[in-house]
């Protein structure tokens, strides 16, 4: 008999190569966006999206275009670790634009947007890193509860190389984990339509 807990959300990982050129930009932003609403963080979208803009600005404008990078995302109970790993051992510099410069405020931005930050050499160039905080609510709980349940749930359901971050996998997963769960509601002796009705209920509650 199998136990589950869902008392803390488990840690999530992503890792996100891409080639420094501005057409990568555009695709790495939605990637990192699709994969905080899929974790629950969608409240920090928008402050990793700009990040991630400077961050891989950067590497493009001193690393070199074309160079190869990799975006990490690491996801814990209340915070975001976002790092941009490149082949470059040359750390990032502080500037000081004008007030009328277009370009220098990359890592003034990252250090406004972030509780910390920083610069790590690695054994094939470096990592900028920094943090975003994130109070755990009771909505993104139970969203990362879920989305716990439905990557379990479809490792049973579906190919391994299938993502919940494509639409129509998770749409059809979850059709499938709320038709298994109509029958074992049913199974139970209970009314599969009393709780649907009910979860409706709180699901209002809470969105309100």
């Amino acid at each position: 008999m199998h136990t589950y807990s869902f008392t803390e959300p488990q840690p999530r990982r992503c890792v996100l190569p891409f080639a420094a050129e501005a057409s990568q930009v555009a695709g790495l932003r939605r990637a990192v966006r699709a994969e905080l609403v899929t974790w629950g963080m969608s409240a920090l979208a928008d402050e990793a999206q700009l990040i991630v803009t400077e961050l891989a600005s950067n590497v493009i404008k001193h690393v070199g275009q074309d160079s190869v990078a990799t975006l990490v995302l690491d996801a814990g109970p209340d915070q975001l670790r976002m790092e941009l790993h490149d082949k470059s051992g040359k750390e990032p510099q502080h500037l000081h634009p004008a007030s009328d410069e277009e370009s220098g405020r990359g890592l003034q931005i990252l250090g406004a947007l972030s509780a910390t930050w920083g610069t790590v050499l690695t054994t094939v160039g470096k990592a900028v890193w920094c943090e975003l905080p994130l109070p755990l609510d009771k909505t993104r709980r139970r969203i990362q509860r879920a989305t716990t349940v439905m990557e379990t749930y479809n490792l049973a359901v579906a190919t391994p190389a299938a993502r919940l971050t494509r639409r129509p996998v998770l749409e059809e997963s979850a059709t499938s984990l709320i038709l298994d769960l109509l029958h074992w509601l049913t199974a139970q002796g209970l009314d599969p339509d009393d709780i649907l009705d009910r979860a409706q209920t709180h699901f209002e509650a809470e969105a309100a």
